[in-house]
């Protein structure tokens, strides 16, 4: 007799369609049928009697009925988790296709944080650009989470972010190109009054703080600051990533201050707005690492794009360090 899951497996191949994934999507989104019927523009008994097909092809319930509308159960968790990944190949191969039709040779698909240096994400950027012949390019922006979420959703091919201590899919590596120094960042006309004693968090903590959003890998870390030195983490006045806001705030508030690379401090440093504090801190952010979807790990463009991102970091620890000796 044959096991279950060679039966599943069967099952999918003969019967599966790609509008049952699209209607599964819907109904996730929508959650009420009467809704998904609207969406998909079919009337609602179409939509029910389609949804008993799926669940009767994936041999399981895929939702539950709550009084706030269909629920997922874990099997309609990891059949969602299916239908998102393979829809997004399909569009991904569509826009590859497409981009070789008109002379490109494929596409990447690059994640990027706000918070790596300029330099870096240029040298990314300038390699692919640079290729001969020459690619199409996605370019992404978002925090490590969000990257690293969207390669598990095969939305992107690699990205550039801080180290994740979370899980990551298993189709998803990890490799570590440099460390970062953190250090505290001010307006240029109020660093010197900041710096003044030693170290102090207690006597920081009432400064206008700039803290990356809540339930972010960076906001747990600031947190940590705080409260392993015995202080209460502040109220942030802003929150955010974006490294143009940063530099906004520090230029119109003179007790603006916030935690940042000093890579990517000095870059900011260099319009005259902002300056480090004198401080050293005792420890350093999660190193900058490369995430590439494990499909795409070994392929030449992507071993490519990886060695001259690696040598970028290199020449830029090599000006951070020459740039902080004539400080």
């Amino acid at each position: 007799m044959r096991d279950h899951a060679a039966l599943l497996q069967h099952a999918l191949l003969s019967r599966l369609k790609m509008r049952h994934l699209v209607l599964l999507q819907a109904i996730n989104r929508q959650r009420v049928l009467n809704r998904v019927a609207i969406e998909m523009r079919l009337s609602q008994p179409a939509i029910t009697k389609a949804l008993r097909e799926i669940e009767d092809i994936f041999m399981a319930p895929l939702f539950e009925r709550t009084p706030r509308g269909l629920k997922p159960t874990a099997a309609g968790q990891a059949v969602l988790h299916y239908a998102v990944v393979t829809l997004a190949g399909v569009e991904s191969t569509a826009r590859t296709l497409t981009a070789i039709d008109v002379g490109l040779t494929g596409r990447i698909r690059i994640g990027i944080t706000p918070q790596v240096p300029q330099a870096l994400l240029t040298a990314a950027m300038a390699h692919l650009l640079g290729q001969s012949p020459r690619v199409a390019v996605l370019a992404r922006e978002g925090t490590t989470d969000q990257l690293v979420g969207a390669l598990a959703a095969r939305e992107l091919d690699c990205a550039i972010g801080r180290s994740f201590q979370g899980s990551v899919d298993a189709e998803v590596t990890q490799q570590v190109i440099y460390e970062q120094e953190a250090c505290l960042l001010a307006p240029t006309a109020s660093a010197a009054r900041m710096s003044r004693g030693p170290l102090d968090w207690s006597r920081l903590a009432v400064l206008d703080w700039i803290f990356p959003p809540p339930d972010t890998p960076m906001r747990r870390t600031f947190n940590t600051i705080f409260l392993s030195a015995g202080v209460e983490p502040p109220a942030p006045i802003v929150e955010t990533v974006s490294i143009k806001a940063i530099e906004t705030v520090l230029r119109h508030e003179a007790n603006a201050i916030t935690i940042l690379a000093r890579d990517v401090s000095m870059e900011l440093a260099a319009n005259g707005h902002c300056a480090p504090l004198r401080y050293r801190l005792a420890w350093n952010l999660p190193p900058v690492s490369l995430f590439v979807s494990r499909s795409m790990a070994e392929q030449p463009t992507m071993v490519a794009l990886a060695g001259a991102i690696r040598a970028a970091a290199k020449a830029l620890v090599k000006r951070t360090t020459a740039a902080e000796t004539m400080r």
